[in-house]
């Protein structure tokens, strides 16, 4: 039997190019395996081979709407019975290139395709549903436990075995309707005397874990509160010289306004990506109110808008990005005794 034909797309990072300098790479496409790819291809041997590798910049991706049309062209081209992606792992930008680009191969390709990424990857909630999206650990750190994870997955369905989530660790991609000997009632009163008693069991339809968070108690006197303003709509100082990404945001940034009373089109500015800035660019205090605040300030209807504000951009930043943002931020703004924050998204 032939070796089936398989395509890995990877970014620059993978492809030895470069890290974040390199981020605007176009696709472009070589022959034969690069990067991680390596350690696949003899993963899946038996069944198949990687015949090309496509690379693109994680910026370029996100940034560039016709990305996806240039990358599936390019693999396209190699005529591949199979698409692997990634692994991701962690890295927003990546994960949601990798989903995009496995979900069009499914889609416009009508082949199979895996991609390997960490649960709180914004690729994840994404695209789920189309490809296989391979459980991984956070890091690249866990590289040598996410290659035989995927290729298990390639491996299979190169084979044309069966599949199963829970078997073989990837994220459930749609609900299947099954028959059984005991019908609901009996299945649920089981589970629930197991739960009583402490043992062991599996539910039949697990449900999303969402965090609870207390609200804060009421300000007392805004006339003498010290107000802080906080945002994920990317709001920077004219060129971004912190250089937040646009999309899957690895930092954030703290800017001061000490004396600002308007943010003023040519020195602020949105480095945000996913919705048009122009309106944002034309005058940022659309996005975060120092104008009014400012205002209030003067007429006292607040005690003082604190001297920094602290943004960053929430368009596909991962979910442990974003919670150690604000812990840090809040830190800070406890430290200086800001006594409440406004929280501006786009």
């Amino acid at each position: 039997m032939s070796k089936k034909r398989v395509v890995h797309y990877i970014n620059q990072f993978y492809a030895g190019i470069g890290g974040e300098e390199k981020a605007d790479t176009k696709p472009f496409k070589e022959d034969g395996v690069k990067g991680p790819g390596v350690g696949l291809n003899g993963l899946i041997k038996d069944n198949g081979e990687i015949v090309g590798t496509v690379v693109c910049g994680d910026s370029y991706f996100n940034e560039n709407p016709e990305a996806i049309d240039e990358v599936i062209e390019m693999i396209k081209s190699f005529e591949p019975d199979l698409v692997i992606a990634g692994p991701a792992f962690n890295a927003g930008r990546y994960g949601v290139a990798s989903g995009a680009v496995a979900t069009a191969v499914v889609e416009r390709l009508g082949i199979p395709a895996v991609t390997g990424m960490y649960e709180e990857n914004p690729g994840v909630d994404m695209y789920k549903k189309v490809p296989y999206i391979v459980q991984t650990g956070n890091s690249a750190a866990t590289m040598r436990k996410a290659l035989p994870a995927i290729a298990n997955v390639v491996n299979k369905i190169l084979e044309g075995k069966e599949l199963s989530p829970k078997e073989d660790g990837y994220f459930e991609r749609h609900r299947k309707n099954f028959f059984t000997e005991e019908r609901g009632s009996f299945r649920a009163v089981d589970m629930l005397v197991k739960k009583l008693n402490g043992e062991e069991f599996v539910t039949e339809y697990p449900m999303p874990d969402f965090d609870n968070v207390e609200p804060g108690a009421a300000i007392k006197d805004l006339s003498k509160a010290k107000i802080a303003i906080v945002t994920s709509g990317g709001i920077v100082p004219h060129g971004n010289p912190d250089h937040i990404e646009s999309s899957s945001a690895s930092k954030y940034g703290r800017y001061d306004i000490a004396g600002v009373d308007d943010l003023k089109e040519g020195e602020w500015e949105t480095a945000h990506g996913g919705y048009d800035p122009t309106y944002a660019n034309e005058d940022s205090d659309r996005v975060i109110p120092v104008d009014v605040l400012r205002q209030k300030e003067k007429d006292g209807e607040i005690g003082e808008l604190f001297h920094y504000f602290y943004s960053t951009v929430g368009n596909g930043t991962a979910v442990a990005s974003a919670k150690a943002y604000s812990e840090a931020i809040a830190k800070e703004l406890l430290e200086n005794n800001v006594d409440a924050v406004i929280l501006t998204s786009t």
